[in-house]
């Protein structure tokens, strides 16, 4: 029988080991994006979540390339779908397809069978298109001709779309946007890091070419499980658990929203909060991871009136303004 002091030291040390690689992922992916460390901390926190993200951002700003790197230095397989008018739903899940060989038909699976699906500007292509990635978000499956295909393990999709660009383009509808655990936006670099940013490719820097930018693997599967684990066993006490409600149930009496956050994205600023908390290094959740992931988390999921609209208010500050109001557990 196995020594409980030795199991659980075992145990301890191989949760540090993992918080280590995972930390490890901001450097690595640091020597091909410059400048977006919040967006790869939300991109770990959802992988340690098992949640999707929603990336915010006017074209040039790297986000495919932070998908990309993100993969390569977590050795995960990557897909890249770029969503169009003309894209139909079997154009992501894959189709039956008829083999004259055998006179059978046989499923071809399409690029939504991987670990990191980039879709890219998925508010491009028509809603018919966009929901057949519900099932495959919510359900972690695809379902063709009545039989559920499971989708590999980890599973994140990381869905792009340009906030200052509107024709040609169909909004995600609430329902949709619900699914989505972080929305995360990727402002434009300062003026330093774009220096760094011209400055890499002068000196010969091929964004296409990772392997030569010296991206190495430095954490895997094994190590987000492990991590996973270790999340679902972060402390969270009835003081925290009554300040998540009392945010989101904030959101849903504000003046200035017309649809407030659902217990859903309560829940999910619960299970970002344990995994920020794990990741800084403790076992226990504080307000201050609250904090941390209250935009992120919530930010999408909320509706402005068309009149705050007008005044120029915005989601990040009515949640903001709620941050400020509702009161701490001491």
């Amino acid at each position: 029988m196995t020594d409980p002091t030795t199991d659980n030291a075992g145990r301890s040390e191989g949760t540090g080991d993992a918080r280590a690689s995972l930390e490890a992922l901001r450097a690595e992916i640091a020597k091909a994006v410059v400048g977006q460390d919040p967006a790869v901390t939300g991109l770990v926190v959802a992988l340690l979540c098992r949640g999707h993200v929603l990336l915010e951002g006017v074209p040039g700003v790297a986000k495919t390339l932070l998908v990309r790197t993100l993969a390569s230095a977590l050795e995960l397989d990557t897909k890249r779908v770029q969503f169009t008018p003309d894209l139909m739903p079997s154009d992501v899940t894959g189709s039956l397809v008829y083999d004259t060989r055998t006179a059978e038909f046989s499923f071809q699976p399409g690029p939504v069978f991987t670990n990191l699906l980039l879709a890219d500007e998925i508010n491009r292509t028509p809603p018919k298109t966009q929901s057949s990635l519900l099932e495959a978000m919510e359900e972690r499956q695809v379902t063709v001709d009545g039989t559920p295909r499971p989708l590999p393990e980890p599973f994140l999709v990381a869905a792009t779309q340009n906030p200052v660009e509107y024709e040609g383009t169909y909004p995600l509808p609430e329902a949709q946007l619900d699914r989505f655990l972080l929305k995360l936006t990727i402002p434009l670099p300062s003026r330093q890091d774009e220096i760094d940013v011209l400055t890499r490719h002068a000196s010969g820097f091929n964004p296409r070419d990772l392997r030569a930018a010296g991206v190495r693997p430095v954490a895997g599967p094994a190590d987000l499980e492990t991590a996973r684990a270790a999340v679902a066993k972060t402390t969270v006490s009835p003081e925290i658990t009554a300040y998540v409600v009392d945010l989101c149930r904030a959101t849903r009496e504000s003046p200035s929203l017309t649809l407030g956050v659902s217990p859903r994205g309560a829940t999910a600023l619960l299970a970002t909060s344990r995994a920020w908390a794990w990741l800084t290094g403790r076992d226990y959740v504080i307000p201050d991871d609250v904090k941390a992931l209250a935009l992120p988390t919530l930010r999408h999921r909320v509706q402005l009136r068309p009149e705050a609209e007008m005044e120029g208010v915005t989601a990040d500050s009515v949640i903001g303004a709620i941050l400020a109001h509702v009161p701490v557990p001491r």
